[in-house]
């Protein structure tokens, strides 16, 4: 790596953290003179002691050696509250521009499209947003505290040392330069390293984080074993990559040693001449010895804290990395839905991913009147789910129009647009919180009323008495230790508070067990009255309540109209397989 390359680096740092602190500058501007004031007290102390030694020497009276002796204990005193107060202002400092960082970064994240995240696994993204943003924490928290003051302190000790005798001065200038020669020729080795370090630990735990999902399908399978020789194999690859980080860091770290038995060895020497010649005092040969021990005792810390710089430099990169990345949607809208229920439409709409040369979804064609409902069929891979994701624009239509309420989904801006749609699918993600912070998603200003009388106007009034504490009843993550109706019903109150003006239900009935069943179909009929909705079925059951129906095969209409009329007509699609009493895992049906 080139100074160039060095200062692009912090410049890159800036670039990134550089707004975070100018939010702290009241901090950073006292963190700055606590520092120097640091320095200054570590400077003066040899100082007083010198004086101390040669007045001793000298044969000075015991009031004023006192007196010396005194003024270093006060100044003591005052350093070490310097040292505790420096520390404190400096973390608070870093870890909330840190902090701040991390909570932009999710957020950048969370507002990608879906052609990101399909290539991102969450793991690997928890790594970027946790992992590297804390090595950067680590890194600026002891930045300013240990790096800067360090170097300034020991620019500080040899221009002292100047001013006492040039001799020393330059002796212990030589060694400092050969050393930082040494360690400037090592950086950029140790930098490549631990940028390996930290891609080998991003795949870890992308890796880790998809078995760990998919254990319920694994077991089972017999695949146990394998999935622990893979993570054998990936966290041996993260050993060898931190082993090789650590034994260029181990050359470096042994820097101290040797500069520092150089630095001992010429002042030894020089002061053992001058003051057999008269030329210094008893005094100033302590103050020699004493600076250069203090250089030996920072150059360790700047060692460490150059290793902390290659960590925090391949973090730096792959911030800068993932901040670099664009969403494909714009969001550049200014229009405003109609109030109530949203008409929904289809206009011509083809949908194609980049890499695909086959569309995903070819000239759909549909309109949905305002309160009504859709029932949208299709074997898996048909299209369903992208046809969803373009209605929230999750992804963009290559071709054609997607209107919500007769406007084009792209002239609205995305927080509105998907504030007025509301779904529920068959996944329902809990969180280890009480039953009142998984219905508002943690929002304090949601009043228990409320809460309540949503969870009467959709009949589950008796099944909220059943519970031990009400809304203060603990939920477990994931809703370990509630049925998958339950969690559905938590599911449905969740969207009726936010009281949504098109509704989309992803078989959110499927999997209920059938105490809960004929609760939960009273849910969906409160949740339905006056609201559009698109209800995707795998069971034709589930499009009881529909008005419309639209069914996909592969990405194209192949029936679309009301429901009663397809359910009356003999040669529909959706008319046969009522009639075969069939599912629509029997599409065979109708391909004879």
């Amino acid at each position: 790596m080139t100074v160039n390359d060095q200062d692009n680096s912090l410049m890159a740092l800036w670039g990134i953290l550089g707004p975070y602190l100018r939010r702290q500058r009241s901090r950073v501007v006292a963190l700055a003179g606590l520092v120097i004031a640091g320095i200054a007290i570590y400077l003066i102390n040899p100082l007083i002691i010198r004086r101390f030694i040669d007045q001793a020497e000298a044969g000075r009276p015991v009031a004023t050696l006192l007196g010396a002796a005194g003024l270093y204990l006060a100044i003591a005193i005052v350093q070490q509250g310097v040292i505790v107060l420096t520390a404190w202002v400096g973390e608070r400092a870093s870890w909330s521009a840190t902090n701040a960082l991390r909570a932009d970064l999710a957020l950048h994240c969370l507002r990608l499209d879906m052609s990101f995240h399909k290539q991102k696994t969450p793991g690997e993204l928890i790594e970027r947003i946790d992992g590297d943003v804390n090595a950067l924490g680590v890194f600026l928290s002891d930045f300013f505290l240990q790096l800067v003051s360090n170097l300034l302190l020991v620019l500080g000790i040899l221009a002292v040392l100047w001013w006492e005798d040039w001799r020393f001065g330059l002796i212990v200038t030589l060694v400092v330069a050969l050393a930082a020669v040494y360690v400037q020729r090592l950086r950029p080795l140790s930098t490549r390293r631990w940028a390996r370090v930290r891609a080998a630990s991003a795949s870890f735990y992308s890796f880790l984080e998809e078995r760990v999902s998919g254990r319920e399908d694994l077991l089972p399978n017999g695949a146990a074993l394998y999935t622990l020789r893979q993570m054998q194999r990936r966290l041996r690859a993260l050993f060898l990559a931190w082993r090789s980080a650590e034994i260029v860091n181990a050359a470096i770290v042994s820097t101290p040693n040797l500069s520092f038995g150089l630095a001992m060895a010429g002042a030894y020497a020089l002061g053992d001449s001058l003051f057999a010649d008269g030329a210094v005092t008893l005094g100033t040969i302590y103050l020699v010895f004493s600076y250069v021990d203090l250089i030996n005792d920072r150059s360790w810390r700047l060692v460490d804290e150059i290793h902390h710089l290659q960590e925090s430099q391949a973090s730096i990169g792959h911030i800068a990395e993932l901040l670099r990345q664009r969403s494909r949607l714009a969001d550049a809208g200014a229009g405003d839905l109609p109030a109530g229920p949203l008409t929904l439409a289809f206009d011509d709409v083809t949908f194609q991913y980049e890499d695909d040369t086959t569309p995903v979804l070819h000239d759909i064609r549909f309109t949905l009147p305002a309160g009504s409902v859709l029932g949208l069929l299709g074997r898996t891979g048909s299209g369903k789910s992208t046809l969803i994701g373009l209605i929230f624009r999750l992804t963009e239509a290559t071709a054609g129009r997607v209107r919500l309420g007769g406007m084009d989904v792209r002239d609205v801006p995305l927080r509105a647009l998907r504030g007025r749609i509301g779904m529920v699918t068959q996944q329902v993600q809990l969180f280890g919180a009480s039953l009142r912070d998984n219905l508002t998603l943690f929002d304090p200003d949601v009043p228990d009323e409320r809460l309540i009388a949503a969870l009467n106007e959709l009949g589950l009034d008796s099944w909220f008495a059943g519970l031990p504490q009400g809304l203060d009843t603990p939920l477990q993550p994931g809703g370990s230790g509630l049925s998958a109706g339950e969690a559905q019903l938590i599911a449905f109150a969740r969207v009726f508070l936010r009281d949504p003006d098109l509704v989309i239900l992803d078989e959110a009935s499927s999997r209920l067990d059938p105490a809960t069943e004929q609760l939960l179909e009273r849910a969906v009929t409160r949740l339905l009255a006056g609201r559009t909705a698109v209800i995707i079925a795998h069971r034709l059951a589930t499009v009881e309540h529909a008005d419309q129906i639209l069914l996909l095969e592969q990405g194209r209409v192949l029936e679309q109209g009301e429901r009663a009329r397809l359910a009356a007509d003999s040669a529909s699609a959706y008319g046969q397989l009522l009639r075969a009493g069939a599912g629509l895992a029997d599409w065979e049906l109708l391909d004879a």
